[in-house]
């Protein structure tokens, strides 16, 4: 089976990731890329080290593509992909249009009005690990899978034991660092090389745009009240990883007395968790991003600290891989009911 795919806006960073991965994707074929300010150029015009796709980047895509594969920002990407949709073409998106349950937390968080409301009831949140069932039946049915920010999903990820067990409080705090590839190309201030180097510096400190979606699908987990989530992202000066680490209060009686026995305890309640999970590695170390550029892996490590009565747990991933084009191309494997790891191989680069 070949999987006919077509990439809507190619020229971000994100859609120059997601062509590098399908170009070695076993089952699928590149059939038309998109990007409006670049049409009329080939890719490798736009981006070199992708010479051997030698595509024309063109205004839309051509007729009879299988799946739909956006990086198109938010409103946008509705606007663009409601007409495939209705077609019955399946579509993936990678913005923050679909992510979302309730019209009126995506205008809160994004400050626009929606332009297909009535399409986030039936929209999957294409996260694998807590929703592979509904992405695999995604093609048949919505045809639309929303894939997470990335700052969510290495949040999600750390957290998502803990609230499905029921051993933490609602109140938890998540603090991420990300690299400047996820401001995306366009230019910016903050940056630039001589305001970004040897310089960390939070931002969102009034309400990141990825916290609904990590209440959202922490919700669904947890037991009664919602997760009350701290969360502050900050730019590092790296191109590419975020590392989240958060920190969440044990219930009374829910943490044994011992550390030893205690950090043992959840170890194996996120083992357990993530054990068929082909893209989570539960470590016994603290991870890093180094640990994971250029790849579609998020390594998780949870420990306990029992003079604070709390539980620690830091995740790192590649923005641009699990984060963003990576989670696109698993879910497009989960979709087509392909190997899940078709085409996610690749180890981290290192150093």
């Amino acid at each position: 089976m070949t999987v006919n795919a077509g990439i809507l806006n190619v020229t971000g960073y994100t859609g120059a990731e997601l062509a590098r991965l399908l170009h070695a994707h076993p089952d699928v074929r590149i059939a038309g890329v998109t990007g409006r300010s670049a049409a009329g150029k080939r890719l490798p015009e736009v981006y070199p080290h992708l010479w051997p796709i030698d595509l024309p980047i063109t205004e839309s895509l051509p007729d009879g593509v299988d799946v739909v594969l956006s990086t198109l920002p938010h409103a946008a990407a509705a606007e663009q992909l409601v007409p495939y949709i209705d077609a019955g073409v399946p579509v993936i998106d990678l913005s923050a249009d679909f992510r979302l349950h309730k019209v009126e937390e995506y205008e809160a968080a994004y400050k626009t009005t929606h332009p297909a409301p009535h399409m986030l009831k039936t929209s999957v949140y294409g996260l694998p690990e807590l929703h592979r069932e509904q992405i695999a039946r995604a093609r048949a049915g919505a045809k639309l899978v929303a894939a997470p920010g990335c700052h969510s999903t290495g949040v999600i990820l750390a957290l998502a034991p803990l609230f499905a067990a029921g051993v933490i409080e609602p109140d938890v705090i998540a603090d991420t660092k990300t690299g400047l590839s996820g401001a995306g190309r366009a230019l910016d201030i903050k940056v630039h090389f001589s305001e970004a180097d040897e310089n960390v510096a939070p931002y969102g400190l009034d309400g990141h745009r990825h916290l609904p979606e990590m209440v959202q699908e922490l919700g669904e987990l947890a037991e009664a009240p919602q997760p009350r989530i701290a969360f502050v992202p900050h730019y590092t000066p790296m191109t590419r990883g975020i590392l989240s680490t958060c920190y969440a209060r044990a219930k009374d009686g829910k943490l044994h007395g011992d550390a030893t026995i205690a950090r043992g305890e959840i170890m194996t309640l996120f083992r357990d968790f993530y054990r068929d999970e082909p893209f989570v590695h539960v470590s016994d170390g603290a991870p890093s991003t180094k640990h994971v550029v250029g790849t579609n892996y998020c390594v998780v490590h949870p420990t306990v600290n029992l003079q604070a009565g709390g539980i620690v747990v830091a995740s790192a991933l590649d923005n641009l891989g699990k984060g963003a084009s990576g989670a696109v191309v698993q879910c497009l494997n989960v979709m087509f009911g392909l190997d899940e790891t078709a085409g996610l191989q690749s180890l981290g680069l290192f150093p």
